[in-house]
């Protein structure tokens, strides 16, 4: 009895997997072409930062991450198929995203609040001006007046 139950399906599965999805065949997705394709945009997303070039981190970090977001939605959420409804989501999100940025800065941007203090990020903060305060006083100057700290 369970030989007859799987015979049709392994017969068939060729012609049968297009009459399945709506009537007409679609190409079949290469998924490991496509995880080969992520797999290499990932590389080059943690090499990139290496360089110490900010222009050259800024586009692997945020320009590669988009291309890699929109293969991902492309050929694995098969959004293409619900295509009026992906401007509504885009659109809230990112409104849900200025939300959320709007309102953490205020917390994050500040170093005090009604009943906390953030002790650590005021010394990085005086620390840092001091050096900048130290820096500056030796621009200008030949480098035997400059002064030993550097």
């Amino acid at each position: 009895m369970s030989d007859t139950a799987h015979a049709p399906a392994t017969a068939d599965h060729g012609a049968g997997h297009g009459a399945g999805h709506g009537g007409g065949g679609h190409a079949h997705t290469n998924y490991v072409k496509i995880w080969g394709i992520l797999l290499a945009l990932l590389v080059v997303s943690v090499l990139g930062p290496m360089l110490e070039i900010r222009v050259v981190t800024l586009i692997t970090a945020f320009g590669i991450a988009v291309v890699k977001a929109y293969i991902v939605v492309k050929y694995f959420m098969h959004i293409g198929i619900e295509k009026k409804y992906v401007g509504y989501l885009l659109a809230t999100m990112i409104a849900l995203m200025v939300l959320m940025v709007g309102g953490i800065s205020p917390d994050v941007l500040k170093h005090d609040g009604a009943r906390w203090e953030n002790v650590a990020a005021k010394k990085v903060v005086t620390e840092g001006q001091a050096k900048g305060a130290d820096h500056g006083d030796a621009h200008g100057k030949t480098p035997e007046a400059a002064p030993a700290a550097h």
